[in-house]
């Protein structure tokens, strides 16, 4: 992630955007959340209008070269809006009932409106088991990855009609620090119904004070949360706080901002002084290394050949299936496992790309024969040198 210190203001208005100061390519990866309140304007029915201009600034920074992944709410609003406001109990059931019936709804306008941009859009939809299971979790990255290479932007909910309350993330809030996570952003953009964080809650002390930057969250902080304004979605300034710590530890800086301000997205991605911003604790890449030294005992190894050790060690390369020479134990893709030299010396630990049994079958083999022998890839590497780290 690119930071720039010393810059001069931004200058935009309502409608054009004309950016002077040096932070412009602060950040290059950004998640855009966009709450139900933000995307209904606090009525029963989406804004489409603004759903527009959210696209326009999206659109602006795809145009630049940016990647944006868009993490949406609003199926349930638009389920009941297609549905014209039926009066339902409040259940489980009713609620993967309006999601199944708004969430195609919602995806037809994303995609109708990123093509006024002339941007193409790819739908994922997600639960709380895409996130414990470490092979969907890959898979997932690996759908994200694919996207944002083809220049199709993200867009991405959490999978409300299959869902159950065993599942469910509980709010969008959370999955957009799994989506930072996954497509390891640089910036993660909360747009809510209030302008951040405040000393206290604006809505009962007219004294609070918008707090512009949290460098520790600890409980007294977690008090100053409130509920949902708006009623209309599940998440709430606590929610936003709690995904906020999540995705600084990965390495992700985060702002929560006022979704109906003039230019939110592209004055955030623009370093100006906005809403109330969390900068990120360490670098994604080291964090996600420390994750995978740190983690559980490694269930398989790898022998690979001398040059292999070599483009290991000194030229930081990635594993390739010609540099394997043995397999040792089951792992499944996904898992950590250990990589050794010939000398049963362990080099490096890292996140297996193909299980034991596929990597049996493509080990010693060129990159490109990988399809032949499995009748599938999941890319040239056995293991990805982000995901490893050298012990």
């Amino acid at each position: 992630m690119r930071r720039c210190g010393d810059f001069i203001p931004a200058i935009f208005s309502p409608r054009s955007f004309t950016l002077t100061h040096k932070a412009y390519d602060m950040y290059q990866r950004i998640v855009v959340k966009l709450g139900t309140s933000v995307l209904t304007g606090g009525t029963p029915q989406l804004n489409q209008p603004h759903m527009v201009e959210l696209t326009r600034q999206c659109a602006a920074l795809y145009r630049q070269g940016k990647d944006v992944i868009v993490c949406t709410s609003g199926a349930i609003a638009a389920g009941r809006e297609r549905l014209d406001f039926p009066k339902l109990p409040d259940t489980v059931s009713n609620k993967q009932m309006l999601a199944a019936v708004g969430q195609s709804r919602l995806m037809l306008l994303w995609e109708r409106f990123f093509a006024i941009f002339g941007i193409h859009v790819g739908q994922i939809l997600l639960t709380r088991a895409d996130t414990e299971s470490r092979r969907r979790f890959l898979n997932a990255q690996d759908t994200i990855q694919t996207l944002l290479a083809r220049r199709i932007i993200p867009v991405i909910n959490e999978n409300d009609a299959v869902a159950t309350e065993e599942i469910k993330m509980g709010d969008n809030d959370n999955l957009s620090a799994l989506a930072a996570i996954l497509s390891g952003a640089d910036l993660l953009l909360l747009l809510t119904d209030q302008p951040g964080l405040f000393t206290a809650d604006p809505r009962a002390n007219p004294n609070a004070q918008l707090i512009p930057e949290v460098h520790t969250i600890d409980e007294t902080l977690r008090q100053l949360a409130g509920g949902s304004v708006s009623g209309l979605g599940k998440g709430g300034m606590a929610t936003k706080l709690h995904a906020a710590d999540v995705a600084r530890r990965a390495g992700t800086d985060v702002m929560i901002a006022a979704g109906q301000a003039p230019d939110v997205i592209l004055r955030a991605v623009a370093g100006e002084k906005i809403g109330t911003r969390f900068p990120a604790l360490e670098h994604p890449l080291e964090s996600r290394k420390r994750w995978i030294f740190a983690g559980p005992k490694p269930p398989g190894r790898v022998v690979v050949d001398d040059g292999a050790a070599d483009a290991l060690r000194g030229n930081g390369r990635s594993l390739l299936p010609a540099g394997i020479t043995q397999i040792k134990g089951q792992f499944q893709r996904g898992d950590t496992i250990s990589i050794l030299n010939q000398a049963g010396t362990e080099l490096a630990r890292g996140i297996a790309r193909y299980a034991s049994a596929d990597l049996t079958k493509i080990c010693g083999c060129q990159s490109a024969e990988i399809a032949g022998r499995l009748g599938y890839n999941y890319g040239p590497v056995a293991v990805h040198r982000n995901d490893m780290i050298l012990v």
